[in-house]
């Protein structure tokens, strides 16, 4: 009869122990999903505030869109300048001017306004007659 009792006993421990470590567990998986559950908070707080950042930037974008909307309109952008006669392209102008080229002709080639041509025409007519 001992050595039941020593089973029986034996058995009773084993269970007792089984059971210290299913408490155990789940006093542990608890544990984890508490913390999980503060880290999933905190990233869902992170989230929010960007996404409140973005929202906010978002409005703010908007009602400047707007404002340009109601803007009046300043009509057309104005052109770059062109570039007018630099020394290089007088230099060709008069060239051409003496070989007999008509001013339409010679504005034309050097991609330059006529009225430009016409001028450095007059003013170089000027210099010869009193140079």
């Amino acid at each position: 009869m001992t050595s039941t009792v020593v089973l029986l006993g034996f058995s009773v421990v084993l269970a007792v122990a089984a059971i210290g470590v299913s408490l155990f567990a789940v006093w542990r998986s608890r544990a984890i999903a508490e913390f999980s559950d503060e880290r999933i908070r905190a990233r869902l707080e992170e989230v929010q505030a960007s996404a409140a950042a973005l929202q906010k930037a978002l409005h703010e974008q908007a009602a400047e869109l707007a404002d340009l909307r109601h803007q009046p309109q300043s009509g057309a952008t104005p052109a770059l300048p062109r570039a007018g006669l630099n020394l290089c392209k007088r230099s060709q102008a008069l060239r051409m001017y003496r070989k007999g080229d008509a001013p339409d002709r010679i504005a034309a080639a050097l991609e330059v306004p006529l009225q430009e041509v016409d001028l450095l025409i007059k003013v170089h007519r000027i210099v010869l007659t009193h140079g």
